[in-house]
C-alpha cells in the first residue's frame, strides 16, 4: 500500500526556512519511540534530512525537495495518509493521520 503525503504551504515554508533546505534535499519521516500522535500512543513522528533511496512507501516533491517515508516504516503509517501542517502556537510542524478508505 502506498502512503500519500501532503505538506501544507505553511509547513513547506517552515522546512525550507528553519532547516535551510534546498532543491535536491530530502526530508525523511519515520516512526520513533516516545511521544504520541493522533493514532499512536508511545510513538511520534521523527524527521531527518536525508536523500531518498528506492525503498519508498510514499513521497511528494515540492520546490525540488522530496518529502518521503520508507517501506520499513509501514508499521507506523499503514492504513493512513500523512498530512504535515504547521502549528502557529508551537511554531513547529504538526502531523495528522487520515484513515485510508
Amino acid at each position: 500500500m502506498t502512503l500519500n503525503i501532503k505538506i501544507t504551504d505553511k509547513a513547506v515554508s517552515w522546512f525550507e526556512n528553519e532547516m535551510g533546505l534546498e532543491p535536491g534535499d530530502g526530508v525523511h519521516f519515520f516512526g520513533k519511540v516516545y511521544g504520541k500522535t493522533e493514532i499512536h500512543e508511545g510513538f511520534s513522528v521523527g524527521m531527518r534530512i536525508e536523500k531518498p533511496d528506492s525503498n519508498l512507501l510514499g513521497k511528494v516533491k515540492i520546490n525540488g525537495i522530496t518529502y518521503f517515508a520508507s517501506k520499513e516504516d509501514d508499521w507506523f503509517f499503514s492504513r493512513y495518509d500523512l498530512v504535515v501542517d504547521y502549528d502557529d502556537k508551537k511554531e513547529e510542524p504538526i502531523y495528522h493521520f487520515n484513515a485510508k478508505e
